[in-house]
């Protein structure tokens, strides 16, 4: 098999294959992820993914950075302006689950299904932990403006349930019997977890 040239639009071309590759793990599982099967989702030429990712590890490595990028952008988005106000934070946290649970539901389906890989493969932990750095770090601007004392802490604390609650309703036990996601309740809930981070702290 002779190797693809490399096309005049590299990151965009590199984009197209770590959206795909997401995307076939969300449907599939990490079983389907080859770099054949990405060829053939993203329509392109035999050989271009792993032109682009050598190996799996490669491959797995550009999806932690596409999802860590597609979330910060939705983030930036979402967040309020560092500012004391707990009402725009929780509504901007409610959308924003809102929004993770329906048009962004198959993103995280790869998310979780992507991280219990660095569990158990050590090459990945520094990818997955670099990842993970960038909405904590916003997270943790929003809490200190709110008012948190140790506001990293905080941020932990806020993503770890952020997190146990997009599973619980995706993947969970009684995900498949839940209503569909309610921008109000999400609110409410967003509420009473940022209140939880800031009496933590």
């Amino acid at each position: 098999m002779s190797t693809p040239q490399r096309p005049s639009t590299a990151p965009d071309r590199r984009t197209l294959i770590a959206d795909t590759a997401i995307d076939l793990v969300a449907a599939v599982g990490l079983r389907g992820l080859t770099h054949r099967a990405v060829d053939s989702a993203a329509a392109l030429p035999a050989g271009s993914t792993s032109y682009y990712f050598r190996t799996r590890t490669a491959l797995i490595g550009a999806c932690y950075r596409r999802l860590a990028e597609l979330d910060l952008a939705d983030l930036d988005g979402d967040a309020p302006a560092p500012a004391s106000d707990r009402d725009a934070a929780a509504g901007a946290l409610g959308a924003l689950l809102h929004r993770w649970l329906t048009a962004g539901r198959t993103r995280q389906l790869a998310r979780f299904e992507l991280s219990l890989e660095a569990a158990r493969n050590t090459e990945l932990e520094a990818e997955l932990h670099q990842a993970g750095l960038g909405a904590r770090a916003r997270a943790a601007a929003i809490l200190s403006a709110l008012g948190a004392e140790r506001p990293q802490e905080s941020a932990e604390l806020l993503a770890a349930w952020t997190d146990g609650l997009l599973y619980d309703r995706l993947a969970g036990a009684l995900a498949r019997s839940r209503p569909s996601p309610d921008p109000a309740e999400l609110t409410d809930t967003a509420r009473r977890m940022i209140d939880a981070a800031l009496a933590d702290s």
